[in-house]
């Protein structure tokens, strides 16, 4: 046997294990909370839905049970995952493009944007709702997508745009925005709480609207992403030597840049501000599994929407009944590995 085929072995079980691992801990995260459902109960009422066993199973459960499985829990778990995973895959991309370990989905001011429509949202249009959609996901993604426009106009030098001026706009953007929410949370007494806590990031209260809203979006930005994952890879040598054996490399990185916005703006949208994610994962699967990118995206969106779905899980049930916001859990988890990846990179670029 040889040794791709070994590899593709290998591979083939880790992706087999991380599936085996969102099946079990999204079953698991159905059956977590303030009322607690057994595994075999939540099966039972997720294998009745399906066409072929409906009314074949016997409904020894009651109908608030049911309720809180497909009502409230199971679209809150599914979006826990997109989410997970469109920060990471979109993490992957930007550090691909920056070859750049310490780039994450947040670097361009996606963030920013989204919290200053969300912000708006909140102030101006509380009861609006447009094509069923509440006026905070769908203002948060409106400001995310456009602050992303104004950075790569004002990154775009000749046509062209580099990595310096592209950080560099994207953090002057982000600072002038998030000094416009603060002004916004000085003036709003009464929605302050709010403001707040949805920049904190959470899905206490997303329902399957907001999955309508995300899954579009998401499935753009992946397509988008996988078409480039080949000439990404190419990118890894330089973009000279890159050019000379026929990618266009100005092409790829508005394309795939554009993917891992569409990605990060979808997610921001409908979760507010959960960070570290897009930062944490791809280093993590990179370790797993090698720098291919054709390997490497895939894999880093399963893990990191396994990591984000038992990290709401546990937000959940850490403090219950009241409920912790999910972006103080993956900041706690993050920041202190966002120190040890600062540390090692200065070691490594001031090592004599």
């Amino acid at each position: 046997m040889t040794g791709n085929s070994l590899k593709k072995i290998k591979n083939y079980r880790i992706y087999a294990f991380v599936v085996i691992g969102i099946v079990i801990g999204g079953v698991l995260a159905l059956g977590v909370g303030s009322v607690s459902i057994p595994p075999s109960m939540v099966f039972k009422i997720l294998f009745n839905r399906l066409p072929y066993l409906a009314g074949k199973i016997s409904e020894n459960w009651s109908i608030s049970d049911e309720a809180i499985v497909l009502q409230f829990r199971f679209p809150r778990i599914i979006l826990a995952f997109l989410v997970g995973s469109e920060l990471s895959a979109a993490g992957v991309i930007y550090q691909g493009v920056f070859r750049n370990p310490m780039a994450d989905p947040y670097i361009i001011g996606a963030s920013a944007g989204a919290s200053l429509g969300a912000s708006l949202g909140i102030l101006f249009f509380p009861g609006l709702r447009i094509l069923g959609i509440g006026s905070i996901p769908f203002f948060a993604f409106i400001g995310a997508a456009g602050t992303i426009l104004l950075v790569y106009s004002l990154a775009s030098i000749g046509g062209r745009t580099y990595s310096f001026t592209l950080l560099l706009s994207g953090v002057a953007v982000s600072s002038f925005i998030s000094a416009l929410v603060s002004f916004f949370m000085y003036f709003s007494d009464d929605n302050l709480h709010q403001i707040y806590f949805w920049l904190l990031g959470s899905f206490s209260s997303q329902g399957w609207n907001e999955v309508r809203l995300n899954l579009p979006y998401g499935i753009a930005g992946f397509i988008l992403a996988y078409w480039n994952l080949r000439s990404l890879n190419i990118l890894q040598l330089g973009e000279e030597t890159a050019f000379f054996t026929g990618v266009d490399t100005e092409r790829v990185k508005k394309v795939t840049l554009a993917a891992a916005s569409l990605l990060t703006a979808s997610a921001v949208a409908v979760s507010g501000v959960i960070g570290f994610v897009g930062l944490i994962i791809p280093h993590i699967t990179r370790v797993i599994i090698g720098p291919d990118y054709r390997q490497l995206f895939p894999l880093s969106a399963l893990i990191g929407g396994l990591y984000l779905m038992l990290a709401d899980t546990l937000s959940r049930v850490i403090i219950a009944p009241t409920e912790l916001p999910v972006g103080i859990l993956t900041a706690l988890f993050g920041g202190p590995f966002f120190i040890y990846l600062l540390f090692k990179k200065k070691n490594k670029d001031y090592r004599i």
